[in-house]
């Protein structure tokens, strides 16, 4: 599997993604979504890939390379 682009660790379970980064302001992202962590510990953003992992989550210290894509709701 090939690792996502980006890894955020978060302290919160709702998170927001605008696709900003270093060098990309957020006018030049995608539109701003927002995404629940569920008890994987982590979601996937669909338009940016960015991981979002939670902070002493199931998926915090996980080889990000061997958990799939989990975008939000995916996996119910």
């Amino acid at each position: 599997m090939i690792p996502p682009p980006q890894i955020t660790r978060v302290t919160t379970s709702r998170v927001a993604c605008d696709g900003a980064q270093d060098g990309i302001p957020a006018a030049l992202g995608h539109p701003r979504v927002f995404l629940e962590i569920d008890d994987q510990g982590y979601v996937d953003c669909g338009y940016c890939d960015r991981r979002f992992v939670l902070i002493g989550g199931a998926a915090d210290g996980a080889d990000q390379t061997m958990l799939h894509d989990h975008g939000d709701g995916a996996g119910r």
